[in-house]
Parts: C-alpha cells; structure tokens; sequence
C-alpha cells in the first residue's frame, strides 16, 4: 500500500466507453494521501483516459460514457467529485493535471503561470507575483527564467516548457496532481529533472502517475498499480 494509511482518492466500479469502445471494466482503486501512485500497463489500456475521471476533463467528449462514484478527499473531507453539488472549477484547481507533451500557452513565462490565478478571479498584483515566483521555485525553473520572465513560453526548451506546465498546475496549490506520462518526449537529463521535481511533491500533494517506463516507476512511485484489459491489478 501506501505509505499514508488515509486514503485521498476511492474509485469504485468505474466503467468508461467511447461509442462502442470499451476502455475501463470495473476499476477499482485506493490512491494514499501524500504518495506518489504509479499507474502503468500495455498502450491503448486507458489509462490516460482513466486519469481524466479524476478531474472530469472526459466531459466534453461526443459518446463518452462513464459509469461508478469517484470520492476525492478535498479540503478535509470526502468529496463525491461526480455529485451535482460538485463544483467542477474548483475540482479542476484542486485537482491539477499535466499532459504528455507540454502545452505552453502562447504568451510570457510569467503570464502562462499567473493564467490559472486570473481565471480564479485573483487581481491583487503582488499576490500573483509571489505565488508564481513560488510555483516556479517548486517546479526546479525560477533560477533558470527569472530574467526571463516577459519572453515568449514557446522559447523554452521541452525540458523546462514541461516544467513550466507544472508550475502552472502548482500555482493554484492543488491537493492532487495528475501526470499523464510527464517524461515521454524529454532526454535522459530533463527526465531525471522532472523525477526529482515529482519527488518532492510529496510534501505538498497526491500525485498519480500514468508512466510506461517501469524503471521510472521503481524510482519515485510509492504505489504501483497496473491497467490491463480495463482492470487494476497490483504490479508484479
């Protein structure tokens, strides 16, 4: 298990389709508070798919259909993140994610990490340049940007732009943190950047991980758990 007895997410008897298409079957899953879980398994299993229920992000899809209850512990209690009372703006800042290819947004370093601070309605100016300094500390990159903070996202390397998406993700402090294969199109150096960067996060956050690289796995995940034919199993 975890090394947390608490548990912060509980999925219980998910089922998820696309039209006809048939990805999750009865999943069932315990995610520890404060541990980082490893979610790995064969390409095309779901589980990419499976690290949208946590967020809801699946919603917009034409013919996607979800079945089962997802109860996410948030601000000290047991949410039921699919219940009308569910505030889906306030789960996604509570429950970040960040995607397998990085996705700068095409304006300055600073603006890309302030953007979920403006959304959430934040005006007072010092305020969001201290917590973007913060984020971007906690994301390993503010000695490498601070002079730059005004030039163009797109301009950092792939390495630092994956960063920058986790510092965008931590500038709101979520209480989750979703990882959709992180490292994938990054060089040997930039992922064991990334790796100590998902280590530290420990401190502050939950963090599930969608990983196909099993040595990966081994070095920073608490937890390891594996999707095959749309089940969980425990990882041999």
């Amino acid at each position: 298990m975890t090394p947390n007895a608490r548990i912060k997410i509980k999925a219980r008897h998910l089922f998820f389709s696309y039209g006809d298409n048939h990805v999750l079957q009865d999943v069932n899953m315990d995610v520890g508070d404060g541990a980082i879980t490893a979610v790995t398994g064969p390409s095309g299993q779901g589980k990419s798919t499976l690290l949208t229920l946590f967020n809801r992000l699946w919603e917009d899809i034409p013919e996607a259909r979800m079945q089962g209850r997802i109860h996410i512990r948030l601000d000290g209690e047991d949410r039921d993140i699919y219940h009308r009372s569910c505030s889906l703006t306030a789960l996604r800042r509570q429950v970040g994610m960040v995607f397998q290819m990085p996705n700068p947004l095409p304006m300055s370093i600073f603006k890309n990490v302030a953007f979920p601070l403006k959304i959430a309605g934040q005006t007072n100016k010092r305020e969001i340049e201290d917590a973007v300094q913060a984020a971007l500390r906690q994301a390993f990159l503010w000695e490498e940007v601070k002079d730059r903070l005004r030039e163009d996202a797109r301009s950092l390397s792939g390495g630092q732009q994956q960063r920058l998406c986790m510092a965008r993700a931590l500038v709101v402090n979520p209480e989750v943190l979703l990882l959709d294969e992180p490292t994938s199109s990054l060089d040997a150096k930039a992922t064991a950047i990334i790796e100590e960067l998902i280590r530290s996060l420990r401190q502050t956050c939950t963090i599930v991980l969608v990983s196909h690289d099993t040595a990966q796995v081994e070095r920073v995940a608490d937890c390891w758990l594996e999707l095959k034919a749309g089940k969980i199993i425990p990882a041999a």
